[in-house]
């Protein structure tokens, strides 16, 4: 029975980890353990001669690092990769990197060592499996550079969004965020809000990579942030973030309220406060990822005078968020990926503004 399971190869340079994941894995009677190695090197090889049907990836190690085993994987034994990294430091951006370059699910790997770290691990990464298991890995091409690199911002009026894009991802996400984000205009009169399930201590490098690629100003949401033109926030990780009417005007307000389809941030909150506040002035857009989080709020958006925009089925990891979406009746265009930003700038000149 176990030989029918999905096999795993389990990839990291501390014995402790690899013995821990292995563990996990070996014990959740959902995978097998295929193998283990304890470096880029050693997991190319061991997935040419075992080939696993996933890979858990650690990123810094000696030889051959997480990053450059990932991209000569991708490109000559694709798989589905789960990568497991310290939130902590260079980890965070290389990770981001990582999702660039093909791997499609994130784990926050726990510092302290021992039973209870397994413990908080393990449901985090059987659920990452389930959905790497999931994906389609030929959905999208690998990311190889940014479409822009720019310097610091220069001063930026402080004038309040008038319009407002939402913007809802999950597994495959960050790369198909970072095919969106960077062609995204300004001078629109709009704010860019972003839920992407991803663990706390990551989504400032997705914002500061975002950034670095697009013309937009790209940051990790604050709590009580004005909401401005030509701006995008990324709720951060573990953090619903909501769209609420001030006295000094929209602010965006992050909270811990509980999860909502299992996870925090989740979409359908920020949607239902973008449609209450943006109406007609507002575009939503369901992108790739496992689950349905995001379809209620897009129709509710919908009603609300707003349009609906959900990924194919064709250009998805995962075509859960956007197929739910588009089965609740939110969506008025299910659009390929590389379509969706210019439809966005389209759509939004003919939006009125709030």
């Amino acid at each position: 029975m176990s030989s029918e399971l999905p096999s795993v190869l389990v990839v990291d340079d501390s014995a402790f980890f690899r013995r821990m994941l292995a563990e996990i894995v070996a014990g959740s009677g959902q995978f097998r353990v295929a193998g283990t190695a304890s470096n880029g090197m050693e997991a190319l090889q061991r997935v040419h001669e075992l080939q696993p049907d996933l890979v858990t990836m650690d990123l810094h190690m000696p030889e051959l690092d997480g990053l450059s085993a990932i991209g000569y994987i991708m490109s000559e034994a694709p798989r589905p990769i789960v990568v497991v990294s310290s939130h902590a430091g260079s980890g965070t951006t290389a990770s981001i990197r990582a999702l660039e370059l093909g791997a499609v699910e994130l784990v926050s790997k726990e510092e302290e060592l021992g039973k209870s770290a397994a413990l908080r691990i393990a449901p985090r990464l059987l659920e990452a499996l389930r959905a790497a298991r999931a994906a389609d890995i030929r959905r999208l091409p690998v990311l190889a550079r940014p479409y822009h690199v720019k310097g610091p911002h220069g001063p930026r009026a402080p004038n309040e969004a008038r319009r407002c894009v939402a913007i809802a991802a999950s597994t495959g996400g960050p790369r198909a965020l970072a095919e969106l984000v960077p062609h995204l205009l300004t001078g629109q009169d709009t704010s860019v809000l972003i839920v992407q399930h991803m663990p706390r201590g990551f989504t400032r490098s997705l914002a500061d990579r975002l950034d670095s690629q697009s013309a937009l100003k790209v940051v990790e949401a604050k709590h009580e942030d004005p909401v401005r033109a030509d701006t995008a926030y990324v709720a951060p990780g573990d953090y619903h973030m909501q769209v609420v009417q001030t006295a000094r005007g929209l602010e965006l307000e992050l909270d811990q309220s509980p999860t909502v389809w299992g996870v925090r941030p989740a979409a359908d909150p920020l949607f239902y406060s973008v449609a209450s506040a943006f109406g007609a002035a507002a575009v939503g857009v369901v992108l790739t990822g496992l689950g349905r989080d995001g379809a209620a709020g897009l129709r509710a958006l919908h009603d609300a005078g707003g349009i609906g925009i959900a990924q194919d089925r064709e250009s998805a990891t995962i075509w859960g968020m956007p197929g739910a979406a588009v089965k609740g009746g939110g969506a008025d265009y299910v659009l390929p990926l590389g379509m969706i930003p210019g439809h966005v700038t389209s759509l939004l000149d003919g939006r009125p503004r709030r």
